[in-house]
């Protein structure tokens, strides 16, 4: 990371001291990342990971780095609704504010289809679904907070995704590119809807989404192995491998982005960050411009009812 990145994340964060925060996908990759720079500023900080060994270590490596850093893991696979309810309600339980919640944990979608354990298509189930039921599950923990924030972690591709409602598992339509650009960009669409209906019913919860270009992470690790069933997938492959050999940026750089949504003050709800470099690919943070779907308030109205339909959990605004 250059110097000049590191005075902009000193220069822009504000003092944390006091607040908690919880990050999903916290063991490696931006969310390690982002739960470093929150400690860094002096947060409280919830390592929520499927990969408890992961966690372990990151919290060693924080601790390394930031002496003193307050850390606690928690075990969460949002590929699973029952864990999501165990964590939340493990947070809920324990009486205390959840002042920034970090919605980053994610997959490369696995070349064939697979589904979680609750039957939904496996990216839109971990990125999507598992986080609208876990933020709606921690609200009593977020309306302790005094000026709570919820990001929602979203990608360039928001621009190539498309929603498709007659077949949102992809049952039928099903390829990784489709999966997960079509995921990335509900995520957009709900952190919206999310601010939308928060202000509408008088709450002061910031919610916001941030993408962090393109960041050399461990997330296209999960194909190891798997057998190219068309050759627009090797290709595909072979693009991305490319992509994040020559275009990339750290992942410290890339959660840029994040930690200006989670935490900088002049960060307003509604707002969608990006890197300010040539196609956002890489750079530091700025406002960027969220794709038509985001802005139409009846394709995020129609998202949002249908999330709430297939996981069965009530947002109570």
């Amino acid at each position: 990371m250059s110097t000049n990145t590191l005075e902009w994340s000193r220069a822009h964060l504000p003092d944390l001291s006091g607040h908690r925060a919880l990050v999903t996908g916290a063991a490696s990759g931006l969310g390690y990342e982002t739960a470093l720079g929150l400690a860094s500023r002096g947060a409280e900080l919830i390592l929520a990971d499927r990969n408890e060994p992961g966690g372990v270590a990151a919290m060693a490596r924080i601790r390394e780095a930031v002496p003193g850093a307050r850390l606690e893991f928690r075990a969460l696979d949002l590929s699973e609704l029952a864990s999501v309810r165990k964590l939340a309600a493990a947070v809920v339980a324990d009486g205390r504010p959840l002042d920034i919640l970090v919605n980053n944990a994610g997959i490369l979608p696995p070349l064939a289809r697979r589904s979680t354990a609750d039957g939904f298509e496996l990216k839109f189930g971990i990125n999507v679904l598992g986080h609208f039921a876990l933020d709606a599950l921690l609200q009593d923990s977020l309306r302790r907070s005094a000026a709570p924030r919820v990001v929602w972690v979203s990608s360039l591709v928001h621009r190539q995704g498309k929603l498709y409602f007659d077949d949102l598992q992809l049952e039928q339509r099903y390829t990784p590119e489709r999966a997960y650009n079509q995921a990335k960009l509900a995520c957009l669409v709900l952190a919206l809807e999310q601010q939308a209906r928060a202000s509408a019913a008088g709450w002061n919860l910031q919610v916001l989404a941030a993408h962090p270009g393109i960041s050399r992470t461990t997330i296209g690790d999960s194909r190891q192995g798997q057998r190219a069933q068309r050759l627009s997938d090797h290709f595909a492959d072979l693009a991305f491998r490319a992509v994040m050999r020559w275009l990339s940026q750290a992942p410290g750089q890339g959660a840029l982005p994040i930690l200006q949504a989670a935490a900088a003050a002049d960060a307003q709800g509604g707002e969608f960050y990006g890197p300010d470099g040539i196609g956002e690919f890489r750079g530091l943070p700025r406002r960027v411009k969220p794709s038509a779907p985001a802005l139409d308030p009846v394709t995020r109205q129609r998202l949002w009812s249908a999330c709430e339909g297939l996981t069965g959990v009530k947002v109570g605004f």
